[in-house]
Order: C-alpha cells, then sequence, then structure tokens
C-alpha cells in the first residue's frame, strides 16, 4: 500500500486514509464524508476486502468506489481454490515467496477455514513433521509461484509416500493482454 499512497500527490487536495481491518472503518475520522472514494489493493483477501467495503458503504453512503472489481482475477481464482483445498485438505502447501501479498493471503485463508498451512518458497521446506498424520496434502501457489516449483513440490511428496495426485477444477483463465504499441 506505501506504493498506491505514495502515488497520491502531496499537495493535492484531500487526505489519503489506509484502511486495513473493518475496525478501522468504525474509528475512521475524515475531513468530508461527502466526498469520500475507496480503492483497494489488488491482492488483498476478498472476503476481508467485501466486509471492508460493506463498512465503508455503510457508514459512508455517498462514498465512491471502482467502476469495476479491482481484485485481481488471479488472487479471486486461487483464493477460491484455496477454499475448496482447505475443506478438503488437512495440511495445504502454498508455494510462494514470504514477501508476496497474495500468497500469504492463501495461506492465511486455509488456516482460517481450518486447515494447517504453510507457505514455502521450495520444496527443501517442507518439514516432514507436518505430514504426520495427514490424510490429505493439498498444494497451492500464489500467482506469480513458477509451475516448476509447484511441480517439485508435487514430486517430493510423492517421494515420500504420497500416494494420489487430483488436479482440483478451478476456474479458467482467459484473460489475455496485448503487447503495449512500442512492442508490437
Amino acid at each position: 500500500m506505501e506504493g498506491t499512497l505514495g502515488q497520491i500527490a502531496s499537495d493535492a487536495q484531500g487526505q489519503k486514509y489506509l484502511i486495513e481491518t473493518v475496525e478501522d472503518v468504525a474509528t475512521l475520522e475524515v475531513s468530508n464524508p461527502e466526498k469520500l472514494s475507496f480503492v483497494t489493493q489488488t491482492t488483498l483477501s476478498v472476503d476481508d476486502t467485501q466486509q471492508i467495503i460493506a463498512s465503508l458503504q455503510q457508514r459512508f453512503p455517498n462514498i465512491q468506489g471502482p467502476k469495476k472489481n479491482d481484485i485481481c482475477y488471479a488472487t479471486q481464482n486461487r483464493q477460491d481454490a484455496v477454499k475448496a483445498l482447505a475443506k478438503a485438505c488437512d495440511l495445504v502447501l502454498v508455494v510462494g515467496s514470504q514477501n508476496s501479498s497474495n500468497s500469504n493471503r492463501l495461506r492465511e485463508l486455509a488456516e482460517r477455514l481450518g486447515s494447517q498451512a504453510h507457505l514455502i518458497d521450495h520444496h527443501s521446506q517442507i518439514d516432514v513433521d507436518w505430514l504426520d498424520g495427514m490424510r490429505a496434502v493439498g498444494v497451492t501457489s500464489g500467482a506469480s509461484a513458477p509451475e516448476q516449483l509447484v511441480q517439485e513440490v508435487l514430486g517430493y511428496l510423492t517421494q515420500l509416500g504420497g500416494q494420489f495426485v487430483e488436479t482440483a477444477p478451478t476456474t479458467v483463465e482467459e484473460v489475455e493482454f496485448s503487447l503495449p504499441k512500442a512492442l508490437r
């Protein structure tokens, strides 16, 4: 959010506020509640973001938001998949960097839904003690994690005795980005 807040010119009229929780909304003091708008970080928890937006809209009925949902589609799809994984698995391994917001949200979401969850950069970070007593282990990744790392985690789990690999159905991502004019 520092990057987003930094995009607002320091001499711009009005103020900027960082809201991270529903509780922040309750204590928010704004200078002009009739001229208020919001944007969201694209890698936040979708569920948390919806609750915060609802709280803002309830407290400030005239608040304006973006014309479209600005949660990254890949973040949304991965969070939806983790909801299903957490219900079916005792342990969820999230392949992604410790400094990746969306990877951390995936781990937090799995934990909140009752699964044990760990964020790992590489299969070598798997502690075999995590697997004791686990009937099912789910593996997912942050949006920017290379597929090769996911495959290495799956291979390592198979070497440790994993017996069944099933790919869960997910949303088909058909978003295409065109090259900038300068590169065409």
